[in-house]
């Protein structure tokens, strides 16, 4: 893995923990999220929010 990517891994992982955190501060996003029935639509509610979760590492 290049330090590049192994940043990019990172930084998803911390926008990840970053979104789990705010499910129980931000009322109603638990919810949210859960109604989501694609990949796609996850990606893009977290999107919504300030969270980039889409890209994967090697992209």
């Amino acid at each position: 893995m290049s330090k590049k990517d192994l940043s990019q891994f990172l930084e998803k992982i911390d926008n990840l923990n970053q979104l789990v955190g705010s499910l129980d501060e931000v009322p109603g996003r638990r919810e949210r999220l859960a109604s989501c029935e694609r990949h796609e639509q996850v990606v893009e509610l977290a999107k919504s929010w300030g969270f980039e979760i889409g890209r994967r590492w090697g992209e």
